[in-house]
């Protein structure tokens, strides 16, 4: 099926008689008739549902649509973005442990990495994505395990090149993470182009209506962990905690997923509510339309900003003269997303006049649904970074991030033209 199909028909098929739309399964338990046959479950050595927080079969049959879209063999939802790509890193990663990531991330991520994974023992080393492979490789120590980065980064909007990162980490025997939260699956699957493993803030695009936090991991199956056994321990190794069971042996493509379910949510717990994926999956059912008219809005309206002399700067790529173009052409031709990052002639001080002018467009920590939001990260998402960490995250200190939606354009032209107009005399 072509993805435009995926989007409907992926995850959960109904047998004869069986509800058309997936059902919520709101239940946290799940009966069966023998001692014997449930400790099978508990033991991993049959598949089935237990309890809510290891499997459901709405968290799963979304999970599986989504692996679908990205073309990978297995996925994990999780209860949000963060957890996810924290789960990610944590899969693979102990105490005295290190992995490489991109400066270009989205904020949250960042601190998740460089204060909170620290404190648990888990080193990182910031490399800026533009940099060539032999600068980022020299980011590697013997104990590297992951080499992470955005597809689109949030909000510097800096486009990863994808085939570049995945050939340093191969070359070091570690798989390549790739957040695909900005350009989904619709506009660009990491996998095609050399990523292991793929995470996502469902919240975002995917969820689209802004009601449900959420996140998901996908594994491609294609990194050979037995090759690296000595890195990945806790997948090449027994694990005592479930009766010595070798995750690569039993589970071959999708030990990596197999084991984040079973010992990270069993031990973490951080699993979405049934009805959130509920919504979530009538959110992907018109990912492929409303990423389609994202993006036809965002050009109009980025194309528009360029020309403005109360603009100061406007990065999208899908404008010709931007740096990340020609990399955008490469990884996402039909469109990237709907988000445009500029700057306001006056610095901080319009930007903010300029945020608190507009009408139509919401001030929201959110980003990336069908109604146009704006935010100023320096003030808001990034505003733990200080001057060094915004400069090398991409964030300066006028730059709005401005999501666009699904409404026309010319209506959202015009809110932008009247609040320029009040903020840049």
């Amino acid at each position: 099926m072509r993805i435009d199909t995926k989007c409907i028909q992926s995850g959960y098929t109904p047998k004869n008689g069986e509800a058309r739309i997936l059902p919520i399964y709101q239940s946290t338990t799940f009966k069966y008739d023998s001692t014997e046959h449930m400790g099978r479950l508990f033991d991993l050595e049959e598949d089935g549902y237990f309890y809510t927080r290891l499997a459901n079969p709405t968290n799963d049959a979304v999970a599986a649509k989504i692996a679908d879209l990205e073309g990978g063999v297995a996925g994990m939802l999780t209860s949000s973005g963060q957890s996810a790509c924290f789960y990610s890193i944590f899969n693979i990663c102990e105490a005295g442990d290190h992995f490489v990531c991109s400066t270009s991330i989205y904020g949250g991520t960042y601190n998740l990495f460089s204060v909170t994974m620290k404190k648990l023992g888990i080193d990182v080393t910031f490399v800026d994505p533009d940099a060539s492979a032999e600068e980022i490789a020299a980011a590697f120590r013997p104990n590297t395990k992951a080499l992470f980065g955005e597809t689109i980064a949030n909000p510097a909007l800096v486009v990863l090149d994808i085939e570049k990162f995945a050939k340093v980490a191969h070359d070091h025997g570690v798989p390549l993470i790739v957040d695909n939260t900005f350009a989904t699956p619709i506009n660009c699957r990491p996998i095609e182009w050399g990523a292991d493993i793929v995470v996502h803030s469902t919240t975002k695009y995917m969820d689209g209506h802004a009601t449900s936090v959420g996140g998901a991991i996908v594994d491609s199956g294609n990194f050979d962990w037995e090759a690296h056994s000595d890195k990945f321990p806790g997948l090449t190794t027994p694990d005592e905690s479930y009766h010595g069971v070798v995750y690569t042996e039993r589970f071959g493509k999708a030990a990596y997923i197999t084991k984040a379910t079973a010992t990270l949510m069993r031990d973490l717990g951080s699993i979405p509510s049934p009805h959130n994926s509920f919504l979530l999956n009538l959110g992907l059912e018109t990912l492929a339309l409303r990423m389609h008219k994202h993006c036809e809005n965002a050009q109009k309206i980025a194309e528009y900003l360029s020309k403005n002399d109360k603009v100061s700067w406007v990065s999208f790529s899908g404008l010709e003269a931007d740096k990340y173009h020609e990399l955008a052409q490469k990884y996402m031709p039909n469109g990237s997303c709907g988000v445009i990052s500029f700057g306001v002639k006056g610095g901080r001080e319009n930007a903010v006049k300029f945020m608190d002018s507009l009408r139509l467009a919401a001030i929201v920590t959110h980003v990336a649904d069908a109604r146009t939001s704006v935010l100023h990260p320096a003030s808001h998402t990034h505003r733990q970074m200080n001057d060094e960490e915004l400069k090398a995250a991409g964030v300066t200190p006028d730059l709005i991030r401005f999501s666009v939606g699904i409404e026309d354009a010319d209506d959202i032209i015009e809110d932008i033209e009247n609040a320029l107009n009040a903020a840049v005399k």
